[in-house]
């Protein structure tokens, strides 16, 4: 896992997946930018466990 890389990952209670673009790296812990229909570019923050 780099920054740069395109990951996915489960979001929301229907758990859709959604794809983000890897910014800051943490130890345990990674920000992605995401592209959301009203909020374009936002960051999310999810543990590395969570993505795929």
């Amino acid at each position: 896992m780099e920054i740069g890389d395109k990951v996915k990952f489960k979001f929301g209670k229907k758990k859709e997946e959604k794809e983000g673009t890897i910014v800051k790296l943490f130890d345990k812990g990674v920000c992605l930018k995401v592209d959301f229909p009203n909020h374009k570019e936002k960051i999310v923050r999810r543990k590395r466990h969570q993505l795929s």
